[in-house]
């Protein structure tokens, strides 16, 4: 019975102690799989183009032109290249169909002004009966 109070606090490291090793290695896995061309997402949140893998260091496109150097640990997540396309356009090609037949008609209402002129002249109209 007081082998157990010993045993669960070392089962509960080991436990914690592999799941580190295989995030480590599924990580070491994509870091050295990294391919220039690739879309990337970084630790903090930003999304890139791989330019040029390096030993330590990958070069990312950040924008048009620019080119920004970051350690191969940065990289969070290498990313499929529709779902990359996806995210730095907004959305699939498919759903820009649906939005161009919204736009044709919303074309035809008038738009909404917040303008203090208009909404005066309008209360001041007379009304036809």
């Amino acid at each position: 019975m007081q082998y157990i109070i010993f045993l669960l606090p070392l089962l509960a490291i080991f436990m914690m102690m592999r799941s580190q090793k295989k995030r480590q290695a599924q990580a070491q896995t994509m870091q050295s799989t990294l391919q220039p061309g690739a879309g990337v997402r970084t630790i903090g949140g930003m999304y890139a183009l791989v330019k040029a893998v390096n030993d330590e260091t990958v070069e990312l496109e950040v924008a048009p032109g620019v080119v920004a150097h970051y350690t191969k640990g940065a990289i969070a997540a290498v990313l499929e290249p529709l779902e990359y396309d996806a995210i730095i356009n907004g959305r699939p090609a498919e759903d820009e169909s649906a939005e161009d037949a919204v736009e044709e008609a919303d074309a035809d209402e008038k738009p909404l002004s917040l303008s203090k002129d208009e909404a005066k002249a309008d209360s001041e109209a007379p009304e036809s009966k």
